[in-house]
């Protein structure tokens, strides 16, 4: 069967039921990996000796391959009986995001002008105020370019959870696989790709609309 065969006659309420899945499992870890590193990024700035620590700590995790990852989890949650399916899928995927994020948000904080800063102080704004009015406001692109390298990399990466049982784009590719069907292997691909393609412009687009004005070129 042709590779435009396979892709019209595949089951599409299937497809997009596991293209589905996809999204909400790398929404999920990178929503947590925000959540966790955006305020792990600002403590690095309040602490900076704890900068080095946790972001080599961020980048071992991130040199783990993945399905040895996938196996290093499956028995701490084989405990809870969840040893497959999507938490062990989730948390590594949390994992591999926090280096990008954590590491944009302590960059971009750090690379606040100091005269920014002392004007802020200067008005009697508490280190909070500041945070919350000035710098984060002028950190936000750069965060955001983290998450969009997490997002685009992790979503390759969930595709291989399918091995754990985790659902996902990935049974497309296993199952292929299992029928040494390449036209159905390109097609799992090319739909991975696609996903990828759409969030990296959709996140593109929602950088830019949330750098303020002053920052844009």
């Amino acid at each position: 069967m042709s590779f435009l065969d396979t892709f019209s006659h595949l089951d599409w309420p299937l497809v997009l039921q596991l293209t589905w899945q996809h999204i909400t499992l790398v929404g999920i870890a990178v929503s947590l990996a925000i959540v966790f590193g955006v305020p792990i990024g600002i403590l690095m700035t309040r602490f900076p000796a704890l900068a080095g620590p946790l972001q080599a700590c961020a980048t071992v995790l991130l040199t783990i391959p993945s399905i040895a990852l996938f196996g290093l989890l499956l028995p701490f949650y084989s405990k809870f009986g969840q040893g497959l399916g999507p938490l062990p899928a989730i948390t590594a995927v949390f994992l591999y995001s926090l280096l990008p994020i954590l590491r944009n948000t302590y960059l971009a904080l750090t690379g606040v002008e100091p005269g920014i800063r002392e004007a802020a102080k200067g008005i009697g704004m508490t280190f909070g105020q500041r945070l919350r009015m000035v710098e984060l406001p002028i950190a936000v692109p750069v965060i955001l370019a983290g998450v969009r390298t997490a997002v685009v990399m992790n979503i390759g990466v969930m595709t291989i959870a399918a091995t754990i049982g985790a659902g996902g784009l990935g049974v497309l590719i296993l199952t292929s696989i299992s029928r040494s069907d390449m036209s159905m292997l390109i097609v799992g691909a090319v739909l991975v790709s696609v996903l990828a393609i759409i969030a990296d412009l959709l996140l593109q687009w929602l950088q830019r609309a949330l750098t303020p004005k002053g920052l844009l070129k």
